[in-house]
């Protein structure tokens, strides 16, 4: 297995890359959580949460594995602090997926019908969201090619706008959504209410988190123009 510091050999982004390659995967243990919670798996909640204790703590060991190597004084296409900078708020997302996985074991939760539309759209965006700055971090490499100019970078651009337009799309569902909660509030137990509130928090933040990683990507193409 090649190590980090033999991926640095390469380019700067590759271990970045690698990164995401393992918050992908916390983030794809959320759907299917909330998979297991439409079928009231249960069981399968709590194992499910588990996997995403256990990738979050790897993607952590690959973070220090990248803090440690990233070169100090050696040239890099981007700069030292740009790319720990991308690869915190990486790591951030790798943490909220861990965090409605701790959320979903507290209590089995059942999704309200008057809630069920509007939370399977707003999980859908915030996941699409998230697909969409991971496409983003896999042109990296491409980027650094091109001198970071060029069709590709007005590609990537592009790229940025759509991950922003998302998450805003995921505000206005979200603000559906609480609309919702409250108006239903009866229907629930205090314990419900609370932790619907702290999912929807935890979930919105995967789009809100992708907008941000955008945009980190979005500054470095500016430095370099």
């Amino acid at each position: 297995m090649r190590t980090i510091a033999k991926l640095f050999g390469q380019s700067p982004i590759v271990p970045l890359q690698a990164h995401m390659d393992k918050v992908t995967q916390c983030v794809e243990k959320v759907k299917q959580m909330f998979e297991a919670l439409r079928q009231g798996d249960h069981a399968l909640i709590e194992k499910l949460a588990e996997e995403t204790s256990a990738l979050e703590y790897e993607a952590d060991q690959i973070k220090h594995d990248i803090q440690s190597h990233l070169p100090k004084r050696m040239f890099m296409a981007i700069d030292r602090a740009r790319i720990l900078d991308i690869l915190a708020v990486q790591d951030n997302l790798a943490d909220k997926a861990e965090n409605v996985g701790i959320l979903l074991t507290f209590k089995a939760l059942t999704l309200p019908g008057w809630l069920k539309d509007d939370f399977n759209a707003f999980l859908s965006k915030n996941i699409e969201a998230f697909e969409g700055v991971r496409a983003i971090i896999n042109q990296l490499d491409e980027l650094l090619e091109t001198g970071f100019g060029g069709d590709e970078a007005e590609r990537v651009l592009r790229m940025v706008e759509e991950v922003a337009h998302m998450e805003h799309e995921v505000d206005v569902i979200q603000r559906q959504m609480l609309k919702s909660l409250f108006a239903n509030e009866g229907d629930l137990t205090t314990g419900e209410f609370f932790l619907w509130t702290k999912l929807f928090k935890q979930v919105g933040d995967l789009s809100n988190l992708s907008e941000r990683l955008a945009n980190r990507v979005r500054r470095t193409l500016e430095l370099k123009k």
